[in-house]
């Protein structure tokens, strides 16, 4: 798998100093970084436009980070997220998973670390076990085929802007087959 572009940048965090440090950390390796303090200012940033990457401080001051994940969870195209926090449980560690994070750091760390675990998140796909685990018993093995069909379809089109060839290429199936695909499943 190649590494996903990273363009754009939203840092979550109530820390200033944190904030700070993360932006001039990146300032030379993306076009925008976009820094937000809470929940609120979040998810009206999310409302308007989709980062490349979210870097997404799980204890806010007017909610947590579970709140945003859900949020991108339902749009498309979904942003990488490194989560980061002072503490993850096993249970939120394993609902991170679920919700998508491609990357986790505890607090404190340097900056090596963040930029290891952006790499970590542009180039590892995400581990779909857990999410298919929770659905036996839930919806029938038809269901959760049309959905992943319909997920990856729907992302790969995001992510090629709208052009059939190049979702194709990210797929690694034919146009034709694309095209097929979004008749049947009606995008």
């Amino acid at each position: 798998m190649e590494p996903r572009d990273i363009r754009s940048v939203l840092v979550v965090d109530d820390d200033e100093t944190l904030l700070a440090t993360m932006q001039q950390a990146l300032k030379d390796k993306v076009e925008e970084i976009h820094l937000c303090p809470d929940l609120r200012s979040t998810v009206a940033f999310l409302a308007n436009r989709v980062p490349d990457l979210l870097i997404l401080d799980l204890a806010l001051p007017d909610g947590d980070g579970f709140e945003v994940l859900e949020t991108i969870r339902r749009g498309q195209p979904t942003p990488l997220v490194v989560a980061i926090s002072g503490a993850a449980s096993p249970d939120q560690a394993f609902r991170l998973a679920q919700l998508g994070v491609h990357s986790y750091l505890a607090k404190p760390f340097d900056m090596g670390e963040l930029h290891a675990a952006i790499a970590t998140a542009t180039q590892t796909p995400l581990d779909i076990e857990p999410h298919l685990r929770s659905n036996v018993g839930q919806r029938t093995l038809h269901e959760v085929e049309a959905e992943v069909r319909r997920t990856m379809l729907g992302e790969a089109l995001a992510r090629a802007g709208g052009s059939r060839r190049s979702a194709a290429r990210l797929l690694q199936v034919s146009r034709q087959l694309v095209q097929h695909m979004i008749k049947k499943i009606r995008l």
